[in-house]
């Protein structure tokens, strides 16, 4: 009788493949409030990663890290118009606290505009106070109708940016920046997945902005996912909170805006891009653990021949773990670090120890072969860089593979069916994107036809590339 599958295989029912594999690769737990989620310290190992690089580079483009309190005057939310409307539903609401009816209701924070230009009006007085360059690691609460652990969950762990700026041009070359250089450079050099850059349209847009900017990556079930985003707000929120500055010129100047944020959905954007039925994949640059030196039998001389390897390794860069768990099944201690998508097992018995050998397993390519312990440092940090470069490659090509340039609406919903579909935006339109809406279709961006991110909507020959999306 055939051994069951440790994961639902992908073929067979994918939303249950990935529910399997949070729980098998020790990722995450339902919270005990509906939507809510706990992160196990696998899947936080993850997202700590995800920090650490995306930090390092929200730094680089000259943000500073601050923070600001989790509840918001209901007040605050009201002052923008488009802002408040476009989460109302989503809104969590404190009516009372200490025991008593509170004055005016708070929000538990949704996304942090409206706060943060309470004290942005605040702090600038003049030209000499711009840009003023804000970034904050928080949670958020979005009252969650479909949750989804790690891609649509009530409480969210993200960073949110916001900016003041001079002018306009100012704040939309910051917002396109954030884009390129922190998102797009993360997604694609550490993520390793291949995402489209491009505009929303004005059905998408978010509340209270004026443009928005897109990252958006396929899954390996054809579905689109919002990676993340960065606004620019205009003058809509400097407007509402009175946020101006005394220019050079010795006039009162409202400051340009912009916001920008992803989210811990970029773990679920992992798990969807490059697992397989075997568990994650998770990418070396990224990988909390890229390395494990397994014992395969609690000898002496192997248990110090793997910490021995485990040290050389550490000593080379290598994020590395040494299992010498000897009292645990080899088999059970294999697949749960297949499971968690560690990028390199060394493999180490009695019989490897005679011949000066060890047994490397690559994760990402599949397979295994005998390979010289003298060498094993540099073999392993060439097979992770070959295997970063391998996931990007997958990615790329699958979405190449997958997307269809069509012309008309209906082969686009044919399209959708099993990936993405390109149309002209000039022949499809806002009345169009309507029409593909009622087929749980959207607009998930708009490309210049080189790829790049056009000027505006209506720029010439600008393509719509639509799909179903998480």
């Amino acid at each position: 009788m055939a051994k069951a599958p440790v994961l639902t295989p992908q073929a067979d029912d994918f939303p249950r493949w990935y529910q399997d594999l949070i729980n098998k690769a020790e990722l995450a737990d339902n919270g005990p409030v509906r939507g809510t989620m706990v992160i196990r310290p696998y899947g936080y190992s993850l997202w700590e990663r995800m920090q650490q690089e995306l930090d390092a580079r929200i730094k680089e483009a000259g943000a500073s890290n601050a923070y600001f309190p989790l509840f918001i005057p209901q007040s605050y939310l009201t002052r923008e118009a488009e802002h408040v409307e476009g989460f109302s539903p989503e809104l969590a609401v404190v009516t009372h606290g200490g025991g008593k009816e509170l004055e005016e209701p708070v929000v538990v924070r949704p996304t942090s505009e409206t706060i943060i230009n309470e004290y942005f009006s605040k702090w600038v007085q003049s030209y000499r106070d711009l840009p003023l360059l804000i970034n904050q690691w928080a949670n958020v609460v979005r009252w969650e109708m479909r949750p989804r652990v790690f891609l649509r969950t009530t409480e969210f762990l993200w960073q949110e940016g916001h900016t003041a700026h001079a002018t306009y041009e100012d704040a939309r070359d910051y917002a396109a920046r954030i884009l390129h250089e922190v998102y797009a450079d993360f997604m694609v050099e550490v993520l390793g997945i291949s995402v489209v850059l491009g505009r929303k349209t004005g059905r998408e847009r978010f509340a209270g902005a004026i443009n928005t900017l897109a990252l958006e990556g396929m899954m390996r079930d054809g579905k689109a996912l919002q990676m993340g985003t960065s606004h620019e707000l205009g003058q809509n929120f400097a407007r509402a909170f009175n946020t101006q500055y005394l220019s050079k010129d010795g006039r009162q100047e409202l400051v340009w805006q912009t916001s920008w944020g992803v989210s811990t959905r970029m773990v679920g954007g992992l798990i969807m891009s490059h697992g397989d039925d075997n568990g994650l994949r998770v990418p070396p640059r990224l990988a909390p653990v890229q390395a494990v030196v397994m014992a395969i039998k609690g000898d002496d001389a192997v248990i110090a021949k793997v910490r021995e390897i485990g040290d050389r390794l550490k000593a080379a860069g290598v994020r590395v773990v040494v299992d010498d768990r000897t009292d645990t099944p080899f088999g059970r201690r294999a697949v749960d670090w297949e499971l968690k998508g560690v990028p390199v097992r060394v493999e180490i018995g009695p019989r490897d120890l005679e011949g000066g050998t060890a047994m490397l397993a690559r994760r990402i390519p599949g397979g295994k072969e005998p390979v010289p312990v003298d060498g094993i440092a540099e073999l392993v940090t060439a097979a992770l860089e070959e295997d970063q470069a391998q996931l990007l490659r997958e990615s790329r090509e699958r979405r190449e593979a997958n997307t269809a340039d069509v012309s008309t609406i209906g082969e686009a919903l044919e399209a959708s069916s099993s990936g993405w579909a390109r149309i002209p935006w000039a022949d499809l339109g806002p009345e169009g994107e309507a029409k593909l809406a009622e087929e749980a279709v959207t607009v998930r961006c708009l490309v210049a036809p080189d790829g790049s991110v056009p000027d505006s909507e209506d720029a010439s020959g600008t393509l719509a590339v639509v799909g179903r999306a998480y």
